[in-house]
């Protein structure tokens, strides 16, 4: 996900408590960096149910906010105001309109302003405004005197304020279980989260990626909010449930969008060619296959940017796997190597059919204690 994330772009990583602290540490801060950490937002998606006698109940789950870099797109959200806010602050409404009001200071906060200093309707101050601006204002039915003598202010219209600024606890969207919207996908997540998310990220037009698409909410919302999106999930079933979900929410205007479901038969590509097997597999991933085949450092392939690709067809590779790997990594091309383990980026990939415990422990461990990601 790092790696195609746009330099602007922003990723949403949802956990519970299981495993937010290493999730953070070990993973996040590290690929990502922890000067691109943004927020960690604490969604409370539940009520307590139950008695827990030897702690409190779990009701929140966190939603890790960061950046690949320094430039991003972020448009601030809004929450509607409380009744109270309400009943408290907008407790006037406008004769004829009906429109609600609260009455806001027109004063300056900097005294030192001889050009904003002026008499208007009998009282001198530094105002906010010009006086031009101030008469126009007030011409407008926006500034109004309580009585001769008293102090101008404005009419701020609630119709016209946003709300109240979201801070990182999102308090406010109930659990899908709770709605109308829930299909029975385990992992749902509620529209409001996505939109919020969504409208908080990116502009009409941007691109949003949902590389575990389940039940299709990210790309349902962000179809709806005039996104592009891109969703993959290994279950043809997840697939199709996202283009059911589409197809209920498409009209005329609706862009078009195309659906792919790849089958592989395991026996046919497990038992294949191997040389035509690393050359399939490693195209699938994008890279480019090893046409010579000697003198090759036992290697498959290799990116765009040369980084290299091994093929293992083989179940539970060990570490000893990605020890020779590391090492013919090195003797392949030292400068990449180099370079690639200073930007904190893979030195290369081992694609196979699964990985045992041994392998993934010493990925992990070359990750973390040896900045080596792989």
């Amino acid at each position: 996900m790092h790696r195609v994330l746009k330099p602007t772009g922003s990723i949403f990583l949802h956990c519970d408590w299981h495993a937010n602290a290493y999730i953070r540490v070990h993973i996040l801060d590290r690929i990502l960096g922890e000067s691109n950490f943004r927020n960690e937002i604490i969604w409370k998606r539940t009520n307590a149910k139950g008695l827990a006698f030897t702690r409190l109940p779990h009701n929140n789950d966190s939603i890790f906010y960061y950046t690949k870099s320094d430039k991003f797109t972020f448009n601030g959200q809004y929450a509607p105001h409380s009744d109270k806010y309400l009943s408290d602050f907008y407790k006037y409404v406008e004769h004829g309109t009906g429109r609600r009001y609260r009455l806001g200071d027109l004063t300056n906060p900097n005294k030192d302003r001889p050009n904003l200093t002026y008499e208007f309707l009998g009282i001198t101050r530094v105002w906010r405004w010009t006086k031009e601006r101030m008469q126009k204002a007030y011409d407008n039915g926006l500034v109004v005197q309580a009585k001769p003598g008293a102090v101008p202010v404005l009419k701020r219209y609630l119709d016209e304020q946003e709300g109240t600024p979201l801070d990182d606890n999102w308090l406010d969207i109930v659990n899908v279980q709770s709605t109308k919207e829930k299909i029975g996908y385990p992992t749902q997540k509620p529209e409001a989260l996505m939109e919020r998310i969504i409208k908080m990220a990116s502009n009409e037009g941007d691109i949003v990626l949902d590389p575990f698409v389940g039940g299709g909410t990210t790309i349902a919302v962000s179809d709806r909010l005039n996104r592009q999106w891109i969703g993959i999930d290994q279950s043809p079933m997840a697939v199709k449930v996202t283009e059911f979900r589409l197809q209920k929410q498409t009209d005329l205007f609706t862009a078009p969008y195309t659906v792919q479901l790849h089958k592989y038969d395991y026996d046919t590509l497990r038992y294949k060619d191997a040389f035509e097997f690393e050359s399939w597999i490693v195209q699938q991933y994008g890279g480019t296959g090893n046409i010579k085949q000697r003198g090759d450092f036992g290697l498959d392939g290799k990116m765009g940017d040369n980084t290299p690709i091994q093929v293992k067809r083989s179940d539970n590779i060990g570490r000893n796997v990605i020890d020779n790997f590391k090492s013919a990594v090195e003797r392949y091309d030292k400068n990449l190597y180099t370079k690639n383990q200073k930007a904190k980026n893979p030195i290369g990939y081992i694609i196979a059919f699964s990985f045992g415990k041994g392998a993934i422990e010493e990925v992990s461990r070359l990750n973390n204690e040896d900045n080596i990601i792989t």
